[in-house]
Formats: structure tokens, sequence, C-alpha cells
């Protein structure tokens, strides 16, 4: 996937409290580093601040299954809202 180039949501869901990052415990699909795909069963762990210079902040992540937070940082385009889970 191009660089900036919109999910299969359109673009990152805003917080709903205006600062443009997601919330602590937001479920969360990763784009995965090697192919460009994304990987389901996440949701965020904590926001990190952005550093100086105007560049985005960024993300823990959480694994779902396990509870482990991830060893890594993720800029705010790796990441995207879990789709809703529709019931029939």
């Amino acid at each position: 996937m191009a660089e900036g180039a919109p999910n299969r949501a359109g673009t990152r869901a805003p917080d709903p409290k205006g600062s443009g990052m997601l919330p602590p415990g937001s479920r969360v699909e990763v784009r995965n580093r090697f192919d460009g795909s994304w990987s389901t069963g996440f949701e965020v762990a904590e926001t990190l601040p952005p550093p100086k210079g105007g560049a985005p902040g960024g993300y823990r992540v959480r694994r779902v299954t396990d509870d482990a937070v991830l060893n890594a940082t993720f800029r705010p385009d790796d990441l995207r809202r879990e789709p809703a889970r529709r019931s029939w």
C-alpha cells in the first residue's frame, strides 16, 4: 500500500475528543510492515506524543489474545480502526 494511501475505511478515524489520535482501548488493525496487509486483534495500549518538528505522534499496541504490549512504536498511518462487526 502506498504511503499515505486511504485505508478500507477511507482514512484514520479521528478521536471524538478532537486530538486526531485514537484513544487507548480502541480496537485497531495493524499494517504488516513486510507486505502491507492488515492484521486484526489489537488495541491501542498507549498514545505517544509527537516528536519535535511537527511529525505525528505514535502508538504502542496490545495484542488482544494474550494482552501483550508489542515492543514497537507504530505511526498513525500504520493503524486503522477495526471495522464494526455486523450481527445477522
